[in-house]
């Protein structure tokens, strides 16, 4: 992705994911917007963007987080909302095991509370471990941790999956979480 279209995704993050009243936007119910409410809105704070651009950075986003509606008029994120939105995503069975990253910091608090969700709505979780590096990466020395996920779901917990591919849940207790003693190398 181009370097102005990192500072688009970043600025869509903030107002589709977190801050939408920042720049005079309502996000409907389930996290939608009209894209040209969304447009108007970044002209009106200085941000102007294009249709074109807009629809470039959805495109290139290398995690996907944001998505049109199938006409186009409208756009949300796909997941990592810390305002009040439902995705209107159905519980799935999750895979046996799925992972997270975080940094070898947060360990400790992590052994005693779990995963939580914080100020965003669910946990994430992902298939794939590379991902979680770069995740983890993010907040320090990265940490992956390993998840009893089909455990968790068979013992009652929900797993939803965004259009993204992130698996998310509401929290994963201490007993579900493989801590290694490894951190990951870079």
């Amino acid at each position: 992705m181009k370097r102005s279209n990192i500072k688009v995704s970043k600025f869509l993050s903030l107002v589709l994911r977190h801050r939408p009243e920042e720049i005079g936007l309502t996000l409907k119910k389930d996290g939608w917007v009209a894209v040209s409410d969304l447009l108007e809105a970044c002209a009106r704070h200085n941000f102007p963007l294009t249709a074109e651009t807009l629809a470039e950075v959805v495109r290139t986003n290398d995690k996907q987080r944001f998505a049109f509606s199938d006409d186009h008029s409208m756009i949300r994120a796909s997941q990592g909302h810390s305002v009040e939105v439902d995705l209107q995503l159905e519980s799935l069975v999750p895979p046996e095991s799925l992972y997270h990253g975080t940094a070898d910091r947060f360990l400790s608090s992590i052994k005693e509370e779990g995963l939580i969700k914080g100020q965003r709505l669910h946990v994430h979780l992902s298939e794939n471990t590379q991902t979680v590096v770069e995740v983890g990466s993010r907040y320090g020395r990265p940490v992956v941790l390993k998840i009893a996920s089909g455990r968790m779901n068979e013992d009652g917990h929900l797993f939803f999956r965004s259009a993204n591919g992130v698996w998310l849940t509401e929290h994963v207790p201490v007993n579900y979480i493989e801590f290694s003693n490894k951190e990951v190398d870079r």
